[in-house]
């Protein structure tokens, strides 16, 4: 986008002309572009704040400590996952198709919950009989869990999952001959790391009357958040994985708070009163996997909601598209790097006709020039018949000064969309492309942004090649056009810890528009 904005942009020559009475600093336009790039280099450390550390202190709760020695452990598995049960607790969640290492398709699988003291505990509080606790020892029979208290009262737990969703049912039996009553609550226990967002939300989330609510790790490590809803969520989400309850129950109260070195997240529902010879089922949903759309859109079967917890920024309206079309071209293609270069491919495709228009307008000005630094010269002294006679040559020539920006709006959105396409999405994380291993990190020998800078300068040495030397009589224009030569080397500074697969985006549109600024020249010859 920066072509737009060199020497011989109109908008540029406009700016200089109707500025041309005022005494202008050398420098001027050398600090512009500072701020410009300060200001660029503050939005970076935005997205991509450093690691905030928890600072606990004593007036924090502590995690109590129970002592499992007697309780067995099990495993329940399937094709997504394996998880430990152990009593009331679930934890060690492997995500199967997932690796630890995105650079390691032979790492091990990606665990959620694992650990000292990180679990995901479903249990009950009764009034009027006793319920199973941490320290219960059930009797297992397959994927069923059962026990039964002095009073007769018993208690039989089905563990199922489906997908990433892990099902807790607790069918309680009343053999009195009282009623009692049964309160179901669930929590989530993980470590206090808040490894760096890069740009993506994370932190606590909840959906609270239909509403989603979020909170980041630091608002969390500092104080508790409390939530009264018919029905919903809690829980906590990283930058590819989600680890969230539902209690399928009414009036809950729902809660995040810091407890030591952990975060917790718990909720608690209305109690439910079992007749005497009546049973009552209690149901607990656990999503434990990655956050991907279209997996999280099967799991709102469950966890109604789920799918909303992705944040996909202010250029939603293009994240979404950008992600299906990759999706799509990678089922085709079957590499994400190939998906991407594609995609640029269509994307300035789609954008030929105004790209053209801009080049074309671009090469006008070129020819204007001579008669532009005539105008400035001749009026230096009159601002509003420079102005007149200026847009007087634009419209004799059919051009704008505006006209070579378009493009470059339009890009911005789809830059910014990409950027967060590649963040969010899971399958971008283990994308691997000729020497890349993970086109959501950086490339880690830095060729990519190598070659973006030398595209970069290319693409701006073939638009200043016919520039008339009558503009460098502005000074202004002549600063501006020292400045725009060191660009190249900046954008490759900053784009050298951009994810990998935006730089080779911006390669690939950079290739592609040299191409068209060679065609569109031999057209005009």
């Amino acid at each position: 986008m920066v072509k737009y904005l060199d020497n011989n942009s109109g908008f540029r020559q406009w700016n200089a002309a109707r500025d041309a009475n005022t005494k202008k600093s050398r420098w001027g336009g050398f600090f512009w572009w500072l701020i410009l790039f300060l200001a660029a280099w503050w939005l970076m450390s935005w997205w991509m704040p450093p690691r905030d550390q928890a600072q606990n202190t004593d007036a924090q709760p502590q995690i109590e400590q129970v002592d499992l020695s007697a309780v067995p452990v099990s495993e329940i598995g399937s094709e997504n996952l394996t998880a430990d049960v152990q009593g009331l607790r679930i934890s060690n969640i492997e995500l199967l198709k997932y690796v630890s290492d995105a650079s390691d398709d032979n790492s091990t699988p990606v665990v959620l919950l694992g650990g000292d003291n990180a679990y995901a505990l479903v249990g009950m509080i009764a009034n009027g009989t006793d319920v199973p606790t941490q320290t219960t020892v059930w009797t297992q029979n397959g994927d069923t869990y059962t026990w039964r208290n002095s009073d007769g009262v018993e208690f039989a737990r089905k563990i199922t999952i489906d997908g990433y969703v892990i099902s807790v049912a607790d069918t309680i039996t009343n053999n009195t001959p009282d009623a009692v009553s049964i309160a179901p609550y669930a929590e989530i226990v993980r470590a206090n790391d808040m490894p760096s967002s890069a740009g993506v939300y994370t932190g606590s989330v909840a959906y609270v009357n239909s509403n989603i609510e979020r909170e980041d790790w630091p608002r969390i490590a500092d104080q508790s958040f409390a939530y009264s809803t018919t029905n919903g969520f809690i829980g906590f989400v990283d930058q590819y994985w989600e680890t969230i309850l539902s209690i399928s129950a009414s009036d809950q109260t729902m809660r995040v708070k810091p407890l030591a070195d952990m975060f917790q997240a718990d909720a608690a529902a209305a109690a439910v009163s079992v007749a005497p010879g009546g049973s009552e089922t209690l149901t607990t949903n656990l999503y434990m996997g990655p956050r991907d759309q279209r997996t999280l859109q099967s799991a709102d079967a469950y966890i109604a909601g789920i799918d909303e917890t992705v944040d996909y920024g202010w250029f939603w309206f293009f994240v979404r598209p950008i992600l299906w079309l990759l999706y799509v071209l990678n089922s085709v293609v079957m590499n994400y790097g190939l998906a991407i270069i594609v995609m640029t491919l269509l994307l300035r495709l789609a954008m030929w006709p105004l790209t053209r228009k801009s080049y074309v307008s671009m090469m006008a000005m070129q020819k204007m020039q001579p008669e532009m630094a005539r105008i400035q010269k001749l009026y230096a002294n009159d601002k509003a018949r420079m102005q007149m006679e200026m847009m007087r040559l634009y419209q004799t020539h059919k051009t704008s000064p505006m006209s070579g920006c378009l493009p470059m709006l339009i890009q911005i959105p789809i830059f910014f969309a990409l950027y967060k396409a590649l963040l969010i999405s899971v399958q971008m994380r283990s994308a691997h492309f000729l020497w890349i291993s993970d086109l959501a990190a950086m490339d880690p020998y830095f060729i990519l942004p190598i070659l973006m800078g030398v595209t970069m300068w290319l693409q701006q040495k073939l638009q200043t090649t016919q520039t008339s030397n009558s503009a460098s009589n502005n000074d202004a224009v002549a600063q501006t056009q020292k400045v725009m030569k060191w660009m190249p080397l900046i954008f490759t500074v900053m784009f050298a810890w951009m994810p990998a697969g935006l730089v080779l985006y911006w390669t690939v549109s950079n290739i592609f528009g040299i191409g068209q600024m060679y065609y569109i020249k031999r057209l005009k010859k």
